[in-house]
């Protein structure tokens, strides 16, 4: 399929594009916000391709995936054709509700638009009134020969814009914990808060596999890309049990989780003096990554999404229409 998308997220788009399908990625003079196209730093594949906002209604597309509020709102009436704005949608929801996480209406009120969401957390706080959904767990993938060796007795925190995003992604509990333990932080604008910077895609599977556990200090989000990564490298996982985390690691099998910082300290000190728990610790947590995460899975969930849609292009479905589901996720 040809597929128009938006450059929301990269290193989702980077797993979404694993897909056997074509996407195109508008981009604009200055690469604002959405219009970065392949930006650097992803290995993209051949299948991704770069197109000029002006010139996107001079080509066919089998369907339109919105990846933000911006997207729906703005950017498909400023950069699509009327027939375009008609073509099979997806939307493809990132994040929680903000405004109210239980009470927020979501953008998109359409029954014929599937909105998928990327984790049950998601799904189960917006209000999408009318509009189907359906869920599409992560998918990741690390390179086959790196593997955990934890010989760094420190933890790692990956977050970008941590500083500029402040309580909901923990910049507090990052700084009240690092008083205690020896933390690295990377990812965008990681300086602003004493971290090392920005590390490559491609490179962040072997760099964070040297350290002793990975830590998740974000309180509200749908579940971390990082976090999926990190258990696929094999590294235990402390973090806060909010939203989806809660449900992916299990307190003494696959690291530790608890709302009460001090108790995370504690159990992170622990694993700084006992290298051996974190590997076995690390070790479920691959086995679980493996088995949740797998890219194979979610590039079929995808797939079956794509197609369902642009099947059923001419059609109106109702919020409850089974042959919504896809079969490893569920339909709220």
């Amino acid at each position: 399929m040809r597929i128009l998308t938006w450059h929301v997220h990269g290193s989702y788009l980077y797993y979404l594009t694993q897909a056997p399908h074509e996407f195109y990625l508008p981009v604009k003079p200055g690469k604002p916000e959405g219009y970065g196209g392949c930006l650097p730093g992803i290995p993209w594949g051949d299948n991704v391709h770069d197109i000029a906002a002006e010139d996107v209604q001079n080509h066919d597309f089998d369907c339109i995936l919105f990846q933000s509020r911006r997207n729906y709102i703005h950017d498909q009436f400023e950069i699509l054709s009327e027939a375009q704005r008609q073509l099979p949608r997806l939307f493809l929801e990132h994040d929680p509700p903000r405004e109210h996480p239980t009470d927020t209406v979501h953008v998109v009120d359409d029954p014929s638009v599937l909105l998928v969401q990327v984790t049950h957390f998601n799904n189960l706080m917006w209000d999408s009134g009318r509009t189907p959904t359906c869920v599409i767990e992560h998918g990741v993938m690390v390179p086959e020969a790196v593997r955990y060796t934890g010989e760094l007795a420190r933890g790692l925190v990956v977050a970008n814009g941590l500083r500029s995003r402040g309580r909901r992604l923990g910049a507090d509990v990052f700084q009240r914990v690092q008083q205690s333990v020896p933390l690295d932080l990377v990812g965008m604008g990681a300086e602003s808060l004493g971290g090392l910077g920005e590390v490559p895609h491609a490179q962040l599977a072997e760099f964070e596999s040297h350290y002793r556990f990975f830590f998740h200090p974000v309180r509200y989000t749908s579940l971390g890309l990082a976090v999926c990564e990190a258990m696929m490298v094999g590294l235990p996982i402390v973090g806060l049990a909010t939203t989806e985390l809660a449900t992916v690691i299990e307190n003494g099998v696959s690291g530790y989780i608890s709302t009460n910082p001090d108790e995370l300290i504690d159990r992170m000190q622990q694993l700084l003096a006992d290298p051996a728990a974190a590997k076995r610790l690390g070790d479920a947590a691959r086995d679980t990554a493996r088995s949740r995460f797998g890219i194979d899975r979610f590039i079929q969930d995808w797939n079956t999404a794509f197609e369902r849609v642009v099947s059923r292009r001419s059609s109106v479905v109702s919020r409850d229409d089974s042959s919504l589901l896809i079969p490893h996720s569920s339909l709220l």
